[in-house]
């Protein structure tokens, strides 16, 4: 039997799911009666996969700063490097957390929700053929999709009111906790003894609505491949160095409105995963075949071309989701500005990344 939570009107549950995960991370005890759905209320969904909504949700990791027993737990190391000197290289997470609006760079947290039943965080297999890879099962791991501009909320405001963007999460209000986390990370790196490079890097009220992670197989290559999608925006991220500690740092790094778009893979040029024969993991987009001798006319010209070559590099170089964008609004180093960038339209032709054990 298919049920749902009593506690949730029904227009908010998932349409294109039968499975809808939602977590509630309160202080207390959370009960909710489980209510079975009518055959008209199951007639209205569609498909299989999972939904997954987090409500009332912080998370914070610990620290590597030794407690008065000196204990040194629920901590996260990546260790087995080494530097060109031979000495061992560890990186430590101090800090990591997810958090609601105003957290102050993580230090005072709250509750926020991640995403909501009508617009969830989704894992789902999908029918290749809907999303342009002919003949196969697609398995997809994707963010709260975007909506139509007269139902969405702006992507960066904090403030942002309903018909006025893309983007489905919604920002925190005086009474509502909102749907665009805090996140942040403080991280060590040690090098043999020395344990003073600490960086700290930080994004308020952040959006990552539109991205996705798809998975399948490809036969030719027998291999997996994927395509990835990455839409992060937030009004403010910054990065800095600190003490080990993280009372002392030095002068901040502030990009104000960062607004990334970037495109690794596509339908027509999917990005490889591998091992190679060392065991180091290789990514690859492989290089766009290059039309046979022929197949494009001298001018250039759809006319004196061969038309379904022609359509197949027009489509590639025009289609704005295969492209990469970044927005910065303001760039800034303590109290200096340097003002706005922007990256536009930026196309990976190919990409090659090769891990390499650097250990003697």
């Amino acid at each position: 039997m298919f049920s749902s939570l009593k506690r949730h009107c029904v227009a908010d549950r998932l349409p294109r799911a039968f499975l809808v995960m939602v977590v509630l991370l309160a202080p207390g005890l959370t009960t909710a009666e489980l209510q079975g759905l009518s055959e008209h209320e199951l007639s209205e969904i569609d498909g299989a996969g999972i939904g997954v909504v987090l409500e009332n949700f912080v998370f914070s990791h610990g620290t590597d700063t030794p407690d008065a027993d000196g204990n040194q737990a629920r901590i996260f190391k990546i260790g087995g490097l080494k530097s060109t000197d031979g000495r061992d290289v560890e990186i430590v997470v101090n800090h990591l957390y997810i958090s609601g609006a105003g957290s102050n760079y993580g230090q005072s947290l709250s509750p926020v929700n991640l995403g909501r039943l009508v617009n969830p965080y989704r894992i789902d297999v999908v029918d290749g053929n809907e999303i342009g890879i002919s003949d196969r099962a697609v398995l997809e791991f994707a963010a709260p999709a975007l909506v139509d501009a007269t139902q969405g909320f702006d992507c960066m405001s904090s403030g942002a009111q309903a018909g006025t963007g893309t983007c489905a999460s919604r920002p925190a209000t005086s009474d509502f906790v909102g749907e665009r986390p805090d996140i942040g990370m403080q991280m060590n790196v040690a090098v043999g003894d020395d344990r003073s490079a600490n960086i700290s890097i930080h994004a308020k009220s952040a959006v990552i609505d539109g991205s996705f992670l798809r998975l399948w197989g490809d036969d030719d290559r027998r291999q997996m491949v994927g395509q990835f999608k990455l839409n992060f925006q937030t009004p403010e991220l910054s990065i800095n160095a600190c003490s080990q500690d993280g009372l002392s740092c030095g002068s901040r790094i502030t990009m104000t409105n960062f607004a990334l778009e970037l495109a690794i893979g596509n339908q027509l040029q999917p990005v490889f995963f591998d091992v190679d024969g060392t065991g180091n993991f290789v990514v690859e987009v492989a290089a766009i075949e290059p039309p046979a001798p022929g197949a494009i006319g001298a001018d250039g010209l759809r006319g004196s071309s061969d038309t379904e070559t022609w359509d197949f590099y027009e489509d590639y170089y025009t289609n704005p989701d295969y492209r990469s964008n970044l927005h910065i609004g303001n760039f800034s180093v303590a109290d200096r500005d340097f003002g706005s960038a922007r990256v536009e339209g930026m196309l990976i032709q190919h990409l090659d990344i090769r891990t390499k054990d650097l250990a003697p």
